[in-house]
């Protein structure tokens, strides 16, 4: 009997006998409820990896001050003296602002206590070409871009050496041109329009800029946030967003804001980088600003960032929190203090030690007693200013209405 022969097995259906191996083919994205229709696979959606990132918190600073070394921005000494500086400068301003409102020197103050990570941690993350479009409680950002401490004050007083003329409410900063810092506005999400829309005109004109908008998260539920938003992403625009979720929109807590997971998740459904990080680790909001300024820099669009953090204050000074707010929230925040962690840390690093950190808060405190000293009396805006800057030369009828009101003021 001849011996059986094996026979080799047949090639899958499709495929020819010594055939070279074909790829196998790319993973299709999952398919997220919401996103169109579902047995389409065509249909755009975002990675695992996207997700993770908008619904995580990244740290680099823990509470304790100890960082993650290799996660540490790579900044020179000086760099991080800077931006502890600013924190520092923001928190005293602050500190002291609220002070003369109470004494009825000023009439009104918001305060970003808490807030000093994601203020200063971002704006020290952008070129001096850039733009900052500020929500009303970034003042230290003004400052660290170079604006005088005179000068803040003079707005509060609304004197005769306020940059705007007296014409913004108090903590409405305005700014020199050269600052690139925005009017502040206190209308809810009503600048970032305008930011989108300055970024959009930077990329017509081919300028490698990037603008950074910041927000609360009380914005988000707003018209004017999804609209500027959208158009960033569509058209990407080179703007990052950059919203400071402080828990509370006034008395409004964030879990009543939205039913989504986070509001870093919100950018994906618009095509766009959504990243939650920890808004008092001021290395977390430095890196990743950086980072999205450098996207938008290569013309890869618009970013949203969620910096979690806290108002440690009131809304403002005609604000109590204690009418809505649970008094041990505030200790449990207070412990993951922005400026405590990271004087910390730079006492480990050797970059700022205790007799370092005494000079800088006595000349900071130094700089703003002058400043009150040299505002406080000083007089009111020319009455002329009323009828300026609209026209390059005021009309006969606005003339006419200066010399009535003259005549009216000059017989009290």
């Amino acid at each position: 009997m001849a011996a059986s022969k094996s026979t080799p097995p047949s090639p899958p259906p499709g495929k020819l006998a010594g055939a070279a191996v074909p790829a196998p083919p790319k993973p299709v994205p999952k398919i997220r409820a919401g996103m169109g229709d579902l047995a389409s696979p065509a249909v755009e959606v975002w990675t695992d990896e996207a997700q993770r990132r908008a619904t995580g918190l990244l740290t680099i600073l823990a509470p304790d001050g100890k960082a993650h070394s290799a996660a540490v921005p790579k900044l020179a000494p000086e760099a991080w003296r800077e931006i502890y500086r600013g924190m520092l400068r923001a928190r005293l301003l602050d500190e002291r602002m609220v002070t003369l409102q109470r004494q009825g020197r000023i009439g009104f103050y918001a305060e970003a206590r808490g807030h000093e990570a994601a203020v200063i941690g971002a704006v020290a993350a952008l070129a001096a070409e850039d733009y900052v479009v500020p929500a009303h409680r970034e003042i230290g950002a003004a400052l660290y871009r170079g604006l005088e401490v005179r000068s803040v004050v003079a707005q509060l007083y609304g004197n005769g050496h306020d940059v705007g003329k007296g014409r913004q409410m108090p903590v409405h900063q305005s700014a020199p041109r050269a600052l690139n810092f925005i009017p502040a506005s206190s209308c809810v999400a009503t600048q970032l329009p305008h930011a989108t829309g300055i970024a959009w005109a930077a990329k017509m004109q081919k300028r490698r800029i990037a603008v950074l908008a910041y927000l609360g998260e009380g914005a988000t539920s707003a018209d004017d946030f999804h609209a500027a938003v959208n158009f960033a992403a569509v058209y990407a625009a080179p703007v990052v967003f950059l919203c400071e979720n402080n828990q509370w929109a006034i008395s409004t807590p964030a879990s009543q804001q939205t039913a989504s997971e986070t509001f870093a998740i919100k950018a994906l459904a618009y095509g766009l980088p959504g990243v939650r990080i920890d808004g008092n680790d001021v290395m977390a909001v430095y890196a990743t600003v950086r980072e999205a300024v450098e996207r938008a820099r290569r013309g890869e669009g618009a970013t949203l960032i969620e910096a979690v953090t806290y108002r440690v204050g009131a809304h403002s000074t005609s604000d109590d929190p204690a009418r809505y707010r649970d008094p041990a929230d505030e200790v449990a925040w207070r412990d993951k203090d922005p400026l405590a962690r990271l004087r910390t840390w730079l006492s480990a690093q050797k970059i700022v030690d205790a007799a370092g950190e005494t000079a800088l808060r006595t000349a900071v405190e130094q700089e703003i007693k002058e400043a009150v000293e040299a505002e406080e009396n000083v007089g009111p805006p020319p009455l002329r200013s009323m009828f300026e800057d609209v026209f390059s030369r005021p009309t006969a009828a606005l003339e006419e209405q200066l010399a009535d009101l003259e005549r009216v003021r000059a017989k009290r």
